[in-house]
């Protein structure tokens, strides 16, 4: 299997891949001219790999026009899939030790602590935009989420930091993709989607120095 899977990922086209790593940061089907627009592709090119993945069954189209990243495209850009079991581990409360500290810069803790993926996805709104530009030179928020093992959002974060979007844009797309994660991690594990995660709040001030 990890043969085959080696030998796909080699026939995959420098394009072919760039198109499905832009599917990758959507979570729900688009049309072909949105995945042109944020591939910074033309349509027909587009189009015409759209279909080359979809025969190889990269690419699923769920309804007429519209294009989704399948669970085999995720396993040619290296991703693992997640069990039911997994998804719980990934979204679970994490301890203080674990848990995702913002920083304005090094030696300058704001004090912030998230402590789960909803939590992170809640608390990147109170963080300053320095902060969040500073962890994501740094590559912060990817090893936290390769570290609670989710490498399929680290490989997002990675994706959305190349395309260069403005500071308050970025948060923007990254509370999105982690909002949507989330949120599909735990439906996987047959978890009731939480609305807010404040109960664990009191952890940011009792370690305050």
């Amino acid at each position: 299997m990890l043969k085959q899977a080696r030998c796909s990922c080699m026939s995959l086209s420098p394009i072919k891949q760039e198109i499905l790593e832009t599917m990758l940061l959507f979570e729900k089907p688009q049309k072909a001219t949105e995945i042109a627009k944020d591939a910074n592709k033309g349509f027909q090119p587009t189009m015409m790999h759209l279909l080359g993945l979809l025969k190889m069954g990269f690419v699923n189209s769920p309804e007429k026009g519209l294009y989704v990243i399948t669970p085999q495209g995720k396993r040619i850009l290296g991703l693992p899939e997640v069990s039911k079991e997994k998804a719980a581990s990934i979204i679970a409360y994490q301890p203080h030790d674990k848990s995702f500290e913002f920083y304005s810069t090094i030696g300058q803790p704001l004090h912030i602590h998230a402590h789960s993926l909803k939590d992170f996805s809640n608390k990147l709104d109170r963080a300053d935009p320095i902060s969040i530009e500073f962890h994501a030179k740094r590559g912060d928020f990817e090893t936290w989420f390769k570290g609670i093992g989710d490498e399929e959002l680290a490989k997002k974060v990675m994706l959305l930091k190349k395309r260069n979007v403005a500071r308050e844009e970025f948060r923007h797309q990254l509370k999105h993709i982690t909002e949507d994660r989330y949120v599909e991690l735990a439906n996987l594990s047959g978890q009731e989607v939480a609305k807010e995660e404040n109960n664990h709040e009191h952890h940011d001030h009792s370690h305050q120095a």
